[in-house]
């Protein structure tokens, strides 16, 4: 039951004021070692994700729909990644990690926007990996800057009503009394198992957005690879299929880490045991799919990799 200190009081009835995160551990030493690793890794992801935006903007070569569909992926890493890390280091210091109710709703939204907005964003990569290898030649006459622009909106605009039709479904519940959260940061699921009141309104819209937008936007991605599949099997020379793998591998590669944890974490079954491998899987779709994406599209990338060695070369003459 949550201390007075937790509960506010409206009338007669009281209502939760503060949540606690039990985080990654309770272990102060493990914590106190955590905390520099996780640091690390969210300046790591800060770097990279800035460098590759940067890159991007700086090289005119990069200046396409599939690098215009990567800056925008890079900023989506940043800002989710800053909406859990700076919390998630400040409570490895804390005894008592407490979230206000208004805190944990504005989490809740955040992240929601974000990771809803990035399924859609892979799913229009997708379809743009499909038009670059199944319609090279109408290529440019398809994906011409006003359709990538309405796509990144669409995306946004999906993720954003999605997030708040959510967040508001779900704090709007009552809350009288249990506020422990196990995890690391405010899980929708968690905290909706929390209301005291009927919960069967925000599992609906949650099951709901999971279908439309989660499995949709999946839908469209396994749609696309098929049809890339169908247009690489009809390439007759071998260096030609390869290279039209190789331009879709890293997307597929970054969909794979991402459905395939975010997936093993919501639909297996809950246990107390499950709850601490969920933890273990939200710390790599949360935390280091953000720093390894611009990795992942970037190491066997010869676009990338000249671009920064043009930029290099450009920074040595300067100096000169």
């Amino acid at each position: 039951m949550a201390s007075s200190r937790f509960m506010e009081w409206n009338g007669n009835q009281s209502s939760v004021a503060m949540f606690v995160l039990l985080g990654l551990s309770d272990e102060k030493e493990l914590q106190l070692i955590l905390f520099p690793v996780f640091l690390g890794i969210y300046l790591v992801t800060l770097i990279w994700n800035l460098g590759l935006i940067l890159l991007i903007r700086m090289d005119s070569h990069l200046h396409t729909p599939m690098y215009f569909f990567l800056s925008f992926l890079s900023f989506i890493d940043i800002c989710y990644s800053s909406s859990i890390s700076p919390r998630m280091l400040s409570d490895f210091l804390k005894n008592e990690k407490m979230i206000s109710f208004i805190a944990c709703a504005t989490q809740c939204f955040v992240m929601l926007w974000l990771s809803l907005t990035e399924c859609c964003l892979l799913a229009a990569m997708a379809y743009d990996r499909y038009v670059a290898i199944g319609s090279p030649l109408q290529y440019s006459a398809i994906m011409v800057t006003s359709l990538y622009g309405r796509m990144i909106a669409g995306a946004s605009v999906i993720g954003f009503l999605s997030s708040l039709s959510l967040t508001v479904s779900c704090f709007h519940l009552y809350y009288c009394g249990p506020n422990i959260i196990q995890h690391f940061f405010c899980d929708l699921p968690q905290i909706i198992s929390l209301s005291c009141s009927n919960p069967f309104s925000s599992q609906m819209t949650l099951l709901l957005v999971a279908i439309v937008v989660g499995f949709g936007s999946l839908l469209v991605i396994l749609l696309s690879y098929g049809l890339i599949a169908a247009s690489i099997l009809k390439i007759s020379s071998g260096k030609g299929s390869t290279k039209a793998f190789n331009t879709c591998a890293s997307h597929l590669a970054a969909v794979t880490l991402y459905y395939g944890t975010a997936l093993s974490v919501y639909l297996c079954p809950k246990s107390n045991q499950s709850m601490k491998q969920d933890k273990v899987l939200s710390v790599f779709y949360v935390i280091l799919i953000p720093m390894l994406n611009p990795l992942i599209y970037s190491l066997r990338n010869e676009e990338v990799k000249g671009a920064l060695k043009r930029l290099i070369k450009r920074a040595t003459a300067l100096c000169q």
